[in-house]
């Protein structure tokens, strides 16, 4: 049915991509008529000093009347000029990606903290954050085709961590219908891409000049390997500075010269895609000719983003002035506190092994008076005080940090992602690692790059993307052109359905026996599908065969069940969650029905996202369903 397939993917004209970031988010796009140009969007207003602006802040500012303002620099330079009296009744979030990962039962009613203490439902704050990117996106490409684009010809591809339990994935895709991108009726015109395998697909298109590999022990470009890590990024990234204004990005349509030194079959390598919020890892093959993608071992990470070092840095600032005047101050002067914290962020991508002279960090004036009526005494003698010995006042007004004290900010964050990746070393399916692809927005920090690098340099080569915060975006566009590249995923859960079996003494428990019109049958069994971290082929089907309890019976309905844990045997047990039902309607059928009526069950996997469908195969009628994470 190849040729049904064709048709769908011409009515999109064009792809576009968003990177929705714990930090920073940004789209880029590409017309399917040209699909080795890669646009990334054009460039913001605003921005920072000692931070390049391709993408955005993730910010967004809502009125006191809870309508959308504004997103990105503009919501939180509009903020941060309101005045206080005013500030407190507007409504401004930050980093509130990581609620979908921290939140244990997310449904469509979690809610989302705004600075001031308020709450608002985390829908509502997605869906507007998507639509804004979505009427940037389609305003771009109307001023570019100097006509008004569609909704209807763009296929929207949105990234989430690959580690993301099901509902959150699932949250994002509601977030999308409600910002008008999709709808339930027309799913396909939205993906959910996975951001490591995102990477993954645009790091096989890599040439050698795209990258900088940290394990190559001979000079590059005249430098010797110890000063690579930190100038070959600046080479990097004023190339990128030269060609910021074309913003466009050709991709070649091959697998890039690096790749000829795998061998089929054996090889492997892991994408690393540290970002804001989480870092995830996932571990591929290629396999030629085509370079489809294989994926080999399940999705790994945790919340070990750049964010741990920001937490680190409010514990130091709370060991100095106290945490009952932090708390205070982050509630009565958010505006200051937002900027106390992108004077960090400055900083903190200053940091860098060889580093020997002292950081500064400018104290907004409201810290240094609001802390005098607080304490009754100076920020300066505060410092005096504590016996934080690594960080001194300087008479021009601000903190002075030692290397090591910045350096100590990044260790536990650091620490935790290289020990993670040590134990997916360690298993036994990860063996024969060639490349180790470090991806995201984390991977600019020279501290993490050495890290990794002293870490894993004698397994495998440690190579880093040029443009290495839009490597996801990128491979999230290619992705959109052709999901199809990714032959072989792992399942994250096991499957099933609820269903009774014949009762058998001895193999079934006593207290599951149920007698229903003198038949003895065991109920709750959980009848597997497909085991957590199964391999599955792109669209790979499960069938099975069930037949009604009672032959009367009018309606049938299955339940569809999910678990972390591989050997699942009855639905009661714990971490057995619903997340489906299909409801067969076997009514007004004739009387020439079989007794022993057959109905086929069928999960389709290897997407990002999961669909079941029953059969009856009497009367060929039939029902389709979604998995639903979230109301259940």
């Amino acid at each position: 049915d190849s040729d049904a397939d064709d048709a769908v993917e011409q009515l999109f004209l064009v792809v576009v991509a968003i990177d929705f970031g714990t930090t920073s988010s940004g789209y880029a796009y590409s017309f399917t008529k040209e699909p080795e140009c890669i646009h990334v969007m054009r460039r913001w207003e605003g921005g920072d000093p000692g931070v390049s602006n391709q993408k955005t802040p993730t910010t967004i500012l809502l009125t006191p009347e809870r309508k959308f303002h504004s997103f990105g620099y503009a919501a939180r330079d509009f903020y941060h000029d309101l005045d206080p009296t005013e500030s407190k009744h507007w409504l401004y979030f930050e980093k509130f990606k990581m609620k979908l990962h921290t939140t244990g039962n997310l449904t469509m009613e979690t809610d989302l903290t705004a600075a001031n203490g308020k709450k608002v439902k985390a829908l509502e704050i997605f869906a507007y954050a998507l639509q804004f990117f979505k009427e940037q996106a389609l305003k771009e490409l109307s001023d570019q085709g100097g006509s008004d684009f569609e909704n209807t010809e763009v296929r929207w591809v949105i990234t989430v961590p690959a580690i993301w339990k099901q509902p959150a994935k699932q949250f994002m895709r509601q977030a999308a219908y409600k910002a008008g991108m999709a709808s339930p009726e027309n799913p396909e015109q939205l993906i959910i891409a996975l951001e490591p395998e995102a990477a993954s697909i645009y790091c096989r298109k890599l040439r050698l000049h795209q990258m900088i590999d940290l394990s190559s022990r001979a000079p590059v470009n005249g430098y010797s390997p110890s000063d690579t890590i930190g100038t070959g990024f600046t080479q990097a990234k004023e190339h990128v500075r030269r060609n910021r204004q074309s913003r466009t990005f050709l991709v070649e349509n091959v697998i890039g010269e690096i790749w000829s030194e795998l061998e089929e079959g054996s090889d492997r390598y892991i994408v690393v895609d540290s970002g804001g919020g989480t870092v995830d890892m996932t571990v591929h093959q290629i396999r030629l000719p085509e370079g489809h993608l294989k994926e080999l071992y399940k999705a790994t990470g945790g919340p070990y983003g750049s964010l741990g070092v920001d937490y680190e840095f409010e514990k130091l600032l709370c060991k100095i002035f106290g945490e009952d005047f932090i708390e205070q101050f982050k509630i009565k002067r958010p505006a200051a506190w937002v900027d106390l914290m992108i004077a960090f962020e400055s900083r903190k991508r200053a940091a860098a092994p060889d580093r020997t002279n002292p950081l500064n960090i400018t104290l907004p004036f409201s810290f240094i008076d609001y802390y005098k009526k607080f304490r009754g005494h100076s920020v300066e003698h505060a410092l005096r005080k504590s016996n934080v010995d690594f960080v001194k006042w300087s008479s021009q007004g601000m903190l002075r940090m030692s290397p090591d004290a910045m350096n100590a900010l990044f260790k536990p964050t650091i620490d935790q992602i290289v020990q993670h990746l040590s134990d997916v070393f360690d298993k036994p399916e990860v063996t024969n690692v060639k490349f180790l692809f470090l991806v995201g927005g984390f991977a600019e920090s020279p501290l993490l790059q050495q890290a990794v690098q002293s870490a894993f340099g004698s397994r495998c080569r440690v190579i880093i993307p040029q443009d290495v915060g839009l490597t996801i975006l990128k491979g999230a566009v290619l992705f959109g052109l052709d999901p199809a590249v990714i032959k072989v995923r792992r399942s994250p859960l096991t499957y099933g359905v609820g269903v009774l079996n014949r009762f058998v003494e001895g193999k079934h428990p006593p207290e599951k026996l149920l007698i229903k019109d003198g038949t003895r049958w065991c109920t709750d069994v959980f009848d597997k599908f497909i085991s957590a971290d199964q391999s599955v082929a792109l669209g790979e089907t499960v069938t099975r065969s069930y037949t009604p309890a009672k032959p009367s019976q009018l309606v049938i309905v299955i339940n569809i069940y999910s678990s972390e844990q591989d050997n699942v045997s009855f639905i009661t047990e714990s971490g057995v969650k619903k997340c489906g039902t299909l409801r067969l309607d076997l009514t007004g059928t004739d009387a020439s029905v079989p007794n022993r009526r057959e109905i086929k069950t069928l999960m389709q996997f290897g997407d990002t996202e999961i669909k079941a469908m029953a059969i009856d195969v009497a009367t060929s009628k039939s029902v389709k369903v979604g998995i639903d994470f979230l109301n259940y």
